[in-house]
């Protein structure tokens, strides 16, 4: 397949962890309607984003009741659901973790977010995830539809020999689910994606949380996604709302013929690697 429908879903999040799950499935639903084959949901989407609300929301992957409900509805709607991310616990343990699954609501692949969001910008921001959560060990990627898929999650798109890796991989896009915040979002949301985008000449995807005002943590929305040119193909504003574009995968050996940076980067003199076996 040379082409695939993606919906990216930009989710209101409350507080009310039932409300949140029933969402993501209308969304997933909404989407095969759209004759969407992968749908991503966003960074934290069953529970508001705070290090003090991971350990309530917390559950186990792939037996608790966020999980069931995206297996069932990717097998429901015939559908690859990147699961956005949620707050998993392995015993007294907790990740930022992102699931996908296949349409027969099989779990296929599980990023552990491997950058914590440990920043403190004065007078703006104060925000330390390795409070409560543990980093993930490994790169993630999934095959679908003639793609090759790399997950990242938020803070990892800081980090461009994460996503060099991916390139090094194979991989012709990138998801991040993420929830950047209203003093890094104006600044760096769309300029780390076509960044991202343009040096490995890939699509990248950024899914974000709608903007809620009253919550502690305010996500800046502005869901995104951009080509292997980096040229921005489609963003949604604050509210709610879903993307639903075709992309052409073709797109990607093109830039990559016409600019072939992959292969005059000067590997004898310098070069990115991955150290754990």
């Amino acid at each position: 397949m040379s082409s695939i429908r993606l919906a990216l879903a930009q989710i209101l999040v409350s507080s009310n962890k039932e409300e949140n799950i029933s969402k993501a499935v209308s969304f997933i639903h909404k989407a095969k309607q759209q004759e969407a084959n992968i749908i991503t949901l966003p960074e934290c989407f069953n529970s508001p984003y705070g290090t003090n609300h991971f350990p309530k929301y917390a559950e186990v992957i792939p037996t608790g009741e966020t999980s069931m409900a995206l297996s069932n509805a990717a097998k429901k709607n015939e559908i690859y659901v990147i699961g956005g991310t949620i707050p998993e616990r392995e015993g007294d343990i907790l990740f930022n973790t992102c699931t996908v699954w296949n349409p027969e609501g099989k779990l296929i692949a599980k990023h552990r977010k491997m950058h914590l969001f440990d920043i403190d910008i004065k007078n703006k921001i104060t925000f330390r995830e390795s409070e409560t959560l543990s980093p993930g060990e490994t790169l993630t990627t999934f095959d679908a539809l003639g793609s090759k898929i790399g997950i990242g999650i938020c803070y990892d798109i800081r980090f461009e020999e994460m996503a060099r890796l991916y390139r090094n991989r194979g991989c012709n896009i990138l998801v991040y689910p993420a929830a950047f915040n209203m003093t890094t979002g104006p600044l760096h949301w769309s300029l780390l994606q076509r960044s991202r985008a343009n040096d490995n000449q890939l699509y990248v995807a950024c899914v974000s949380p709608a903007r809620s005002q009253g919550a502690g943590y305010i996500a800046w929305g502005h869901t995104q996604l951009t080509s292997p040119w980096g040229e921005v193909l489609a963003e949604l504003n604050a509210d709610e709302d879903m993307i639903v574009k075709d992309i052409d995968l073709k797109v990607v050996d093109e830039v990559r013929e016409q600019i072939p940076i992959f292969n005059q980067r000067r590997k004898d003199l310098y070069d990115t690697v991955w150290k754990k076996n």
